[in-house]
């Protein structure tokens, strides 16, 4: 049993590494394609503030994910690595091809897809489902509405200033920016990790009979966030940063913030959301104020499909994975 439980919890941190990993592009696609930092500067000043966030914001995501979306007698050590084994696959898959999907979708169609060849469809709790789903929609909407208004009201404050000098401002104030929305991605994603691995020694029954989140799984999981950070995913900043649409300081300040506040929001309200999905729509909202045909809607089309796709594809490799958990090993 401990030699599982060991297991999983080693399996979760791979998972969070690469979560960092191909998530980087979240946090410095925008710093990095206004030449504001060079990438490895981009990527320490996001890995830094990956693990800060570890101090401030809470666990109501992990809790969130540890009991809220599979029911907990559906769970054991072996639903736990098969539905990582799904996420971990979908993820490298989708950045191979340099497309941002979500990676906190992945986790929980892995988990729903490994729980459901467990115990049945039973085993998922609907309106844990139901809210996750919602705020796909909904993470990039607010982030497409927050990033338009906030540069609607930068241009209407600035238009008057010359633009060099707003660009030297605003180059200073995408360090603060992309700092907020380091600190978001970190604290939104770091916790489903929290709640995998919390679940799995729940399971086990190393917490006792109530459900929390241990120092060292905080501890942990924004380090392993924070070292995939740090290695950075350049396939998908191409992608994040350059492809979807053209971004000055300015432009870049007011997406990282979009992104921020609805990370922070999400996170201490306990909603899973996609940084992925969130960031996207910031920056798709930020050009649309210069003109609609300034965003790339070819590639946003492209991304909109790996978001639909994310948590029905990562589910199926999960549940593969499972079935031949149940084969070679419970059996």
């Amino acid at each position: 049993m401990l030699t599982l439980v060991v297991l999983g919890i080693v399996i979760a941190l791979i998972f969070d590494f690469i979560n960092g990993f191909h998530d980087a592009a979240n946090s410095i696609a925008t710093v990095v394609s206004t030449r504001v930092l060079s990438p490895m500067q981009a990527v320490i000043w996001a890995a830094l503030f990956n693990f800060i966030a570890a101090f401030g914001f809470g666990v109501s995501v992990a809790t969130t994910i540890g009991k809220g979306v599979v029911r907990p007698e559906a769970i054991n050590e072996y639903v736990i690595m098969a539905g990582l084994v799904g996420a971990i696959v979908w993820d490298l898959i989708t950045w191979y091809y340099g497309i941002p999907s979500s990676s906190s979708h992945a986790l929980i169609g892995g988990l729903a897809g490994a729980a459901i060849v467990n115990a049945g469809i039973s085993a998922l709790i609907p309106a844990g489902i139901y809210r996750i789903l919602l705020f796909i929609v909904l993470s990039p909407l607010l982030g497409l509405v927050l990033g338009f208004g906030i540069m609607v009201v930068v241009i209407r404050v600035f238009w008057r200033f010359r633009p060099s000098r707003v660009d030297r401002w605003f180059r200073r104030l995408q360090l603060v920016s992309a700092a907020l929305y380091s600190l978001g991605h970190g604290t939104n994603d770091a916790q489903k990790t929290m709640g995998i691995m919390a679940g799995l020694l729940f399971s086990a029954g190393y917490l006792g009979k109530e459900f929390y989140v241990p120092i060292w799984v905080i501890l942990s999981a924004h380090a392993a966030i924070s070292l995939g950070t740090l290695a950075g995913g350049w396939r998908i900043v191409k992608t994040m940063g350059m492809r979807l649409t053209k971004l000055k300081p300015v432009g870049g300040f007011c997406a990282e913030t979009a992104g921020a506040v609805t990370l922070i929001g999400t996170a201490i309200a306990g909603i899973p959301v996609s940084t992925t999905h969130t960031i996207t729509g910031a920056i798709s909202g930020v050009g649309a104020t210069q003109r609609i045909s300034a965003v790339r809607w070819g590639v946003a089309r492209q991304i909109v499909w790996a978001w639909v796709l994310t948590i029905p594809l990562s589910a199926a490799i999960a549940a593969a994975a499972f079935a031949l958990i149940k084969v070679y090993l419970l059996f």
